[in-house]
């Protein structure tokens, strides 16, 4: 009886889980400098009512990212190798839009602002020649026709998206968890990826951006 409960209960945080990620949209822009140091431009899309759970300024228990400018803030305060230039943030009918410019001295410091857990992302390299993976989507089955349209339906509105600049050419590659090619490689001096929100919670096989210079 007692594991029954249980498992209904982590279903339903499950699910909870799911349907908050589904009110989240991303734009990300990093500026690699040859030294390793670099500019990171960030802008999300948080849908208001992903926001009451964790008021702007506020509440740690909840918001696993910074949200308002204390949040950017404390973070930063840990990290001496990011600096924060500018911050705002403003409302439209649906989402809190906050927007951030940092600074990062090195590669390190921006994969710790990034995923301090270092789960979601990894740098083999140096400054003059590395390669960064960020895992956009982990692989998820879903198997559950009607919860796959309610977050399909949640999400429409939301997208990921990323660019990186370099100093000099990098290609850029979008790679499942197995390490196959999800699209063709690509070669520039600044290159992007894009994904509507609902196929990165919903990719079997995950998503991972991987770039190299």
């Amino acid at each position: 009886m007692k594991a029954a409960k249980h498992l209904k209960m982590i279903t339903l945080l499950c699910l909870i889980c799911l349907l908050l990620c589904s009110c989240f949209g991303l734009n990300m822009d990093i500026t690699l400098n040859q030294n390793g140091s670099g500019v990171l431009t960030m802008e999300y899309r948080i849908s208001k009512s992903l926001d009451s759970i964790g008021k702007l300024d506020g509440n740690e228990r909840w918001n696993t990212i910074p949200i308002g400018k204390a949040d950017f803030e404390r973070t930063l305060a840990r990290l001496p190798e990011m600096k924060l230039l500018s911050f705002s943030s403003r409302e439209d009918e649906k989402n809190l839009i906050v927007s951030s410019k940092m600074e990062f001295s090195s590669i390190t410091g921006l994969m710790t602002f990034l995923d301090a857990s270092g789960r979601r992302s990894s740098f083999t390299g140096d400054a003059g020649s590395g390669r960064l993976i960020i895992t956009l989507g982990q692989g998820t089955e879903m198997n559950n026709p009607d919860l796959s349209k309610l977050i399909e339906n949640i999400s429409a509105s939301y997208s990921i998206n990323m660019s990186m600049s370099f100093h000099d050419a990098g290609s850029l590659e979008i790679l499942d968890n197995s390490g196959s090619s999800l699209e063709p490689k690509k070669q520039g001096k600044k290159l992007s990826c894009s994904f509507p929100l609902y196929d990165v919670l919903s990719s079997p096989r995950g998503i991972n951006a991987v770039y190299s210079w």
